[in-house]
């Protein structure tokens, strides 16, 4: 084994240290930035919806296919004076693909994944293992107006709704 000077073993000590302290003493702030809050976009009109047609719209951005539609019967989330007006992400929670209105469920042609708009977009058949994004809705009760205000889920392939991936 080789020996080593005092000297040279106090000066390599000493560096050390100094690398080893000079990463702890001031940590990096590495925050994210606060999100902007959801935009609030005027969708339709309550009185110009028929039941069990969807409106499509593009929600918090242009990269989001969304649909809105009446529903025959109250849903979770609805909105009007029948509680039955929803809004869901139309990209299904599996693959990304697009899913599509039919009878009161929004149907993944990729996989047939199944979604039923009157329970928050809950999962009842297929490979998808989440619920489909629901949009937050506001009437405006004296015009009839309604405005998409938020999300509730992830919309697929996003780390957060306001971010794409």
């Amino acid at each position: 084994m080789r020996s080593i000077s005092r000297r040279k073993f106090i000066r390599t000590s000493a560096a050390s240290a100094v690398v080893l302290f000079a990463g702890c003493s001031s940590p990096r702030k590495n925050q994210a930035a606060d999100a902007e809050g959801y935009p609030s976009v005027k969708i339709g009109n309550i009185n110009s919806l028929n039941p069990n047609e969807p409106l499509s719209f593009n929600y918090p951005d242009d990269k989001s296919p969304c649909i809105a539609v009446k529903l025959t019967k109250e849903a979770i989330g609805g909105i009007g004076p029948k509680k039955n007006v929803v809004a869901f992400s139309t990209l299904c929670t599996h693959m990304g693909c697009p899913a599509t209105y039919n009878n009161g469920r929004l149907v993944c042609k990729c996989h047939y994944s199944m979604f039923d708009v009157s329970l928050n977009g809950q999962t009842y058949q297929g490979l998808a293992s989440q619920w489909i994004a629901q949009i937050v809705l506001r009437l405006d009760t004296p015009t009839g107006d309604i405005y998409a205000e938020g999300v509730e889920g992830l919309i697929y392939g996003r780390i957060g709704n306001l971010k794409l991936s």
